[in-house]
């Protein structure tokens, strides 16, 4: 008898992507947004199936699509027999309550997908503290939905006495447990503290930028350590600090949590301790994917993010990273002719208007290209600021 292999491995969920573009939104920005959010997915362990886009002014405020798409997606769930069905935006608890009903399938909007990946990658007890605050804290306002086992009791009284008991018990319960950790967080706060202020004779520089975009990549190269690479969102939430010396000068470089379109404000606020290295240090380098077709948005939300924990004002170099994998559409003179894609050369980005978006540089960490120059850029502002900072150590350099 021919022995049968039985894999192991887990199912991926499948998932129909929903998304609207409102009024002032291409079609083309939306899907790209919708291949943003398939990619999350993945890295979550699910597969997209199907993607819907609803054009509307706004989304709606009961059911988030219109009454026409809902049927539309809901064939489209029995037909593919999706296991779930995804939002590209952060649902209320009203319209996530009101699509359950209707579709009949779990619901995870945006920033559930997202809270769920760092809750995969958490592998610190300070990770793990955050991600479950700010689960926590999203869960909160949301707990209603999640007595819907309280319908086999019929009758308003029976119903409705037990659900709001044992919902009053657990909002109180999860105010508790939110209390503690946040006790807990400021615990870290303060050991990370300690350990910033024994760093202090050396200057900070920190690698910030959208997720996944080489940072990583580059943290390896510079300070020839193993730091986790992997091409997924969100495959690093702790800080990494090393400590790099170029020439002769020795700094600190720190890579820190991705950050992302719609980065869920509970996040923001539960890894205020880990993005406290970012506040604090003295250079920013921040890593942008120049091969990402919409990399000038994702710039955007870096920009945003940066502002929002109070780091816009640090001085900053722009790292282009992938230029091997960057090509631009040559045309020819003739209109009929077939448009081709080309490598951009060192020179050609060096006269673009992306190199005139202040200091900036543009490498390849993967294929070690130009970081010969980006060593010298690092020396010369390190060795800037630390002679400001100490004057009279100039002896160093």
């Amino acid at each position: 008898m021919q022995k049968q292999d039985i894999s192991t491995a887990p199912v991926p969920e499948k998932a129909i992507l929903v998304a609207v573009c409102p009024a002032g939104q291409t079609l083309e920005r939306t899907e790209e947004y919708l291949a943003e959010l398939a990619f999350l997915l993945e890295t979550a362990g699910g597969i997209a199936e199907k993607t819907v886009i609803q054009r509307l002014e706004r989304p709606d405020t009961r059911t988030y699509v219109g009454s026409g798409k809902l049927e539309e997606i809901k064939e489209y769930r029995q037909a593919l027999e999706a296991d779930l069905i995804v939002i590209d935006d952060e649902l209320s608890p009203a319209q996530l309550r009101n699509l359950e009903k209707e579709l009949e399938c779990r619901i995870l909007d945006r920033t559930t997908l997202i809270l769920d990946i760092f809750a995969r990658h958490a592998r610190t007890s300070i990770a793990r503290t955050q991600v479950e605050l700010a689960q926590l804290q999203y869960m909160l306002p949301r707990l209603t939905r999640m007595w819907t086992h309280l319908e086999r009791q019929r009758g308003g009284i029976g119903m409705r006495g037990p659900g709001e008991t044992q919902i009053e018990t657990d909002r109180r319960l999860i105010k508790e447990r939110i209390s503690a950790l946040r006790i807990q967080l400021s615990k870290f706060d303060t050991q990370k503290t300690l350990q910033r202020k024994n760093r202090e004779s050396l200057v900070r520089v920190a690698l910030v930028g959208y997720t996944n975009v080489g940072k990583s990549t580059l943290l390896n190269l510079l300070a020839k350590s193993d730091v986790l690479v992997e091409n997924k969102l969100f495959a690093t939430l702790d800080t990494t600090v090393r400590k790099i010396v170029v020439g002769n000068l020795p700094f600190l470089l720190s890579d820190t949590v991705g950050f992302i379109r719609k980065l869920p404000t509970q996040l923001v606020e539960s890894f205020k301790s880990t993005l406290d290295e970012v506040v604090e240090a003295d250079l920013l380098l921040h890593v942008v994917d120049i091969s990402h077709p919409d990399h000038e948005e994702q710039m955007a939300a870096v920009h945003r993010t940066l502002e929002e924990i109070g780091a816009n004002d640090k001085p900053l170099i722009t790292v282009f990273n992938k230029i091997d994998a960057y090509t631009y559409v040559e045309k020819e003179a003739d209109d009929l002719a077939p448009m081709t894609k080309a490598n951009w050369t060192l020179d050609m980005l060096r006269e673009s208007w992306m190199a005139k978006q202040g200091k900036c540089i543009f490498i390849s960490a993967a294929q070690k290209e130009n970081i010969d120059a980006l060593r010298q850029m690092l020396y010369d502002e390190v060795k800037r600021i630390h002679a400001v900072r100490y004057p009279y150590n100039n002896f160093l350099y």
